[in-house]
C-alpha cells in the first residue's frame, strides 16, 4: 500500500477524534484541514466522505460493532472506537474500497498509535466482523429500532415522530443521512440570475437553477469560492430556505433595518442586494470576533447600506430608539437540528437537557428586539431548527404577551408559490426532504 491513502485515513481519524472530544464541528475542521494539507482532489473527497459518514452513522455503526467487542464499545479508548467505527463505515457504505486494504490500513495506524497488542485487538475485531453476516435490528423495536435504521438519538426521532407524524420524521432522518446540496445566491445588483449561471459554467461549474428559492443556483460541480464570480461578489454561498427571510422580510429601499443576530451575514448581505443598497442596516451579534465575517461578506459584494456592532440583542432598546425600524429580523441562537446535514455531529453533542433554557432565551431576544418595530413595521421570527418548542411555541408564546403584534400573513405572500400550501397564518416550516434545502422555520408579525 503506499502511504497516501493511509495517510487519509490517519488525518480523518485524528479529525473525527478532535470533533468527538472536543466538541469541534466538523465541517469548520475539515475545511481547515483541505485548505492547509496538500491533498489530490480524489483524497479530498475521500476524507471528507469518511468524516462525514462515520459521524452521521455513528449508532448504527456501534450497533453492528457491539456484538464483537466482549466489554462493550465504550470500554475502549477513543481513537480505538473512532478507528473501528471508521473501518466498518467502509466496509458496509464504500464498495470501492478492497476490504483487506481497509483491514492492513486499520492494523497499522493501530500500531503506530497504540501497541501490538492493540492492532492485534483491531485485526481480530475487523476480521471477525467480516466473517459474520451483518447485526440487524430485527429483535428490535419502535424507536430504539429506528434510532438504529436511520442513525438518529431516540429522543430526537421521538420528537419529530410526536411533532410531525411518523412518515415526516422517517423522511427528515433519512435525508439528514446524505450530503447536503451547494447553492449559491445570486446578486442581481451585479448579474442577472442568467448571466451568473452563464459566468460560472464558462468557469467550469456545473450549474442549475434552485429547488426553492427565486434566487438561488443549485451547484452540481465547480469550486465556487475559487471562482471570479465568487471573488467580484456577483453570488454568495447560502441554503435556499435561508434565502427566503430577506424575501419575507421584503426590506424596501431607503428603509431603517435591523439584523439582530446577523453573523456569519448571509442574510444581512441579501436584505441590502433587496434594498438595493439603499437605506440602514444594522447587524448584530453578540461576538466581536463574528463581526468580522459580515464585515467581510460586506466589502466583497461592494455593499454600502450595512452597519455592524457587537451587541447582546436583549440590549437593543438600552441603545436604539424604540419604535424606530421598519423592519425587524430576528434570526435567533437556535439547536440547528434543521442542518444536520452540514453539522452532523450536532445530533450526537446535544441532548435535551442542554436545549431546556432556549426557548426562555429566544422569546427574551424576539421580545427586546421587537421593541424597535415601528408601528405598521414588520418582525420577522427564524430558525434552522425543526424542534416546534423552539419555533410555534415561541411566536405563540410572544403573541400573547405582546398584544400590539399579530400575524403578518400579507408578508407570507412574498414566498415562492410552491411553499405557499404549507403556509400557517403568518409562519411556515420547511423541513429537509420537501425541497432539498436545509430545515427552517419563519414567521411573520407586524406592529399594529
Amino acid at each position: 500500500m503506499s502511504k497516501k491513502p493511509l495517510r487519509v485515513r490517519d488525518v480523518a481519524l485524528s479529525l473525527l477524534e478532535r470533533i468527538e472530544r472536543e466538541h469541534a464541528f466538523s465541517h469548520i475542521l475539515l475545511n481547515h484541514t483541505l485548505n492547509e494539507k496538500p491533498f489530490h482532489e480524489k483524497d479530498k473527497a475521500l476524507l471528507t466522505e469518511l468524516v462525514y459518514g462515520t459521524i452521521k452513522r455513528k449508532n448504527t455503526l456501534d450497533f453492528y460493532l457491539s456484538p464483537f467487542i466482549k466489554k462493550g464499545i465504550h470500554s475502549l479508548d477513543s481513537w480505538v472506537r473512532q478507528l473501528l467505527r471508521l473501518s466498518v463505515y467502509q466496509f458496509v457504505y464504500l464498495d470501492r474500497i478492497p476490504l483487506r486494504a481497509v483491514v492492513h490500513e486499520a492494523v497499522t495506524i493501530a500500531k503506530v498509535r497504540g501497541h501490538v497488542g492493540v492492532s492485534k485487538f483491531v485485526n481480530g475485531v475487523l476480521r471477525t466482523f467480516l466473517r459474520e453476516s451483518l447485526p440487524t435490528t430485527e429483535k428490535l423495536e419502535g424507536v430504539e429500532k429506528y434510532a438504529i435504521e436511520w442513525s438518529h438519538p431516540e429522543w430526537l426521532l421521538e420528537e419529530w415522530i410526536h411533532d410531525y407524524g411518523f412518515d415526516e420524521a422517517k423522511k427528515m432522518a433519512e435525508t439528514n443521512l446524505f450530503p447536503a446540496p451547494v447553492t449559491v445566491r445570486v446578486n442581481q445588483l451585479q448579474l442577472t440570475k442568467e448571466e451568473a449561471k452563464r459566468a460560472l459554467e464558462e468557469e467550469g461549474c456545473e450549474v442549475e437553477n434552485g429547488h426553492l428559492s427565486p434566487d438561488a443556483l443549485l451547484i452540481k460541480k465547480g469550486k465556487i469560492p475559487q471562482t471570479k464570480t465568487y471573488e467580484t461578489g456577483a453570488i454568495t454561498i447560502q441554503d435556499e430556505s435561508s434565502m427566503l427571510v430577506a424575501r419575507l422580510l421584503d426590506p424596501q429601499p431607503g428603509m431603517k433595518v435591523v439584523d439582530a443576530c446577523a453573523a456569519p451575514g448571509g442574510k444581512t448581505t441579501h436584505i441590502a442586494e433587496r434594498m438595493e443598497d439603499k437605506g440602514e442596516i444594522y447587524a448584530f451579534d453578540l461576538h466581536q470576533k463574528k463581526m468580522q465575517f459580515i464585515e467581510e461578506q460586506r466589502k466583497r459584494l461592494h455593499l454600502t447600506s450595512i452597519k455592524t456592532k457587537a451587541l447582546d440583542a436583549r440590549k437593543l432598546p438600552d441603545f436604539y430608539e424604540r419604535c424606530s425600524f421598519d423592519r425587524v429580523l430576528v434570526d435567533v441562537p437556535c439547536s440547528g437540528f434543521g442542518i444536520i446535514r452540514r453539522k452532523p455531529e450536532i445530533k450526537w453533542q446535544k441532548k435535551p437537557s442542554d436545549l431546556e433554557r432556549l426557548p426562555d432565551v429566544q422569546l427574551d431576544i424576539l421580545e427586546k428586539a421587537s421593541e424597535l418595530v415601528k408601528k405598521g413595521g414588520r418582525l420577522i421570527y427564524s430558525t434552522c431548527t425543526v424542534r416546534k418548542i423552539e419555533n410555534e411555541a415561541v411566536v405563540r408564546a410572544f403573541l400573547e404577551r405582546n398584544h400590539g403584534f399579530d400575524w403578518d400573513e400579507e408578508a407570507m405572500k412574498n414566498l415562492p408559490t410552491s411553499l405557499q400550501p404549507q403556509v400557517n397564518q403568518g409562519e411556515v416550516t420547511i423541513l429537509p426532504h420537501h425541497f432539498e434545502t436545509d430545515g427552517f422555520f419563519m414567521a411573520a408579525l407586524r406592529r399594529m
